[in-house]
């Protein structure tokens, strides 16, 4: 029977004329005749909402994910007035942070096409904004890619200052820029701390928004450490002790950003380290990593010497001396290497939630293990021995070369081809001493005996 019999029935978002997204539908074909008669009835309740129920209902959407809150402002012209614009509050309102965002390398050695990445090279990345180093004078950015917000934090030239940063300066800043982990938290002033932590010179470097250079943590990092951010803190593992004896216990610390006066100019406090767990040697013979799954802290690691049966805790337990082991993290899969990522599996059609991917112990290919398992599985097609892989790549491979920093700020992928951690472009102002830095007349950080050299 011809559907052109019987007359359109009216959403309850007519008066918005726009199309909600699917989880805001306010009625549906498959929901009873008598909700739909309702809606009828009233074809502007939803257009007509108060202003602060439009705005409480907005802040529960952007909880899930900021592309849900840019779909709820899109409905009408009312729900869009009535919420906060996240353009110019996308970096100093962690709200707006897209934590759920990662970009992709394309694999050509190119940035994409964002107006914002002109002239700078990135660093890293931390709750989906950019930490970026601006070519010509090494000012350090923090970059939110969709509302194209913009902090400004000091050059990374004045760390250069450093205690035997002039004996080898194109080492140094090789190091420098060799990003192990960050952090961004925002104060109630809205001050924005900035914390890096550079594994090569055992450092954590930090900097608000207000201060006019880098300062550094008068306590040293260890030489074998892992540390990851989350929700503004670092976390970090010292297995120091297990490396160097083979056994012992291995202390997770959590470093806290400084405080700062709020009417002063910068930061007024180093950042506190504090140790609030520890992995038992017998529980945990091999700690590895650091990870962050939704918005939890885990603790990953494995239950043999030879890397084949992986572990997973979770801080919070470690923290009251339970020793849990953690058999399901939900639909989500966490890619393993230098740093460790979290992703759902419903972007992953042949990966099941509940997983974990890596390089295999002893074969050099991308491998897959479910937490409940003891099979390992090939995660994605080819070899990484040779570090030749075929055309098209995998999505797998995209994703894991975002756990290599070094490959995926170059826009390449993970075992592409050899010698890929080479700039394809700029190599003169990312690599070594740049010659801008002379041009710039940053030449009173302790460069200017070095670069006049060159």
């Amino acid at each position: 029977m011809s559907s052109s019999m019987y007359p359109k029935r009216r959403s309850a978002v007519t008066a918005c004329s726009i199309k909600l997204p699917s989880g805001l539908t306010a009625c549906s074909s498959k929901r009873p005749r008598l909700i739909a008669a309702a809606a009828i009835s009233y074809p502007s309740s939803w257009a007509s909402l108060q202003a602060d129920l439009v705005r409480l209902i907005g802040w529960r959407v952007l909880a899930s994910d900021l592309r849900d809150y840019v779909r709820f402002r899109a409905v009408c012209p009312h729900w869009r007035s009535s919420s906060v614009c996240p353009r110019g509050r996308g970096v100093v309102d962690p709200r707006f942070h897209p934590r759920r965002w990662m970009m992709l390398p394309e694999g050509h050695g190119l940035y994409p096409g964002h107006g914002r990445l002109h002239g700078s090279r990135i660093l890293d990345s931390v709750d989906g904004l950019l930490l970026l180093q601006r070519d010509e004078d090494t000012a350090i950015r923090l970059l939110h890619p969709f509302t194209g917000d913009i902090a400004e934090l000091p050059p990374l030239a004045t760390l250069m200052r450093l205690p035997g940063a002039k004996k080898n300066v194109e080492m140094v800043w090789t190091y420098l820029r060799n990003i192990g982990a960050t952090s961004v938290s925002v104060s109630a002033a809205g001050v924005i701390t900035v914390m890096i932590v550079v594994y090569k010179l055992s450092i954590l470097a930090f900097a608000t928004t207000r201060d006019h250079q880098w300062n550094v943590a008068s306590w040293v990092l260890p030489p074998i450490g892992r540390l990851i951010s989350s929700q503004g803190k670092l976390y970090m593992m010292d297995t120091s002790t297990f490396y160097t004896s083979g056994s012992g216990d291995t202390q997770i610390f959590q470093i806290n950003p400084p405080q700062h006066e709020e009417m002063g100019s910068g930061s007024s406090s180093m950042p506190s380290k504090k140790l609030i767990a520890t992995c038992w040697a017998g529980k945990m013979p091999a700690p590895q990593y650091l990870a962050e799954c939704d918005s939890e802290v885990l603790v990953i690691g494995y239950s043999d010497g030879f890397f084949t049966h992986p572990l997973v805790y979770r801080l919070s337990d470690l923290i009251l001396n339970r020793a849990v082991p953690v058999t399901s993290i939900g639909d989500n899969v966490l890619f393993i290497d230098e740093r460790i990522l979290s992703v759902s599996s419903k972007v992953l059609p042949n990966i099941v939630g509940d997983s974990i991917v890596t390089v295999h112990p002893t074969e050099l290919y991308l491998a897959e293990r479910h937490l409940n398992s003891d099979t390992w599985l090939q995660a994605a097609d080819g070899r990484i021995a040779n570090c030749h892989l075929s055309r098209p790549y995998s999505l797998i491979y995209h994703i894991f070369t975002c756990c290599h920093r070094a490959s995926w700020n170059k826009g390449t992928i993970l075992y592409q081809f050899k010698n890929q951690n080479n700039w394809k472009v700029k190599r003169k102002w990312r690599q070594g001493v740049f010659k801008a830095v002379r041009r710039h007349k940053v030449i009173n950080t302790g460069l200017t005996a070095q670069v006049q050299k060159s």
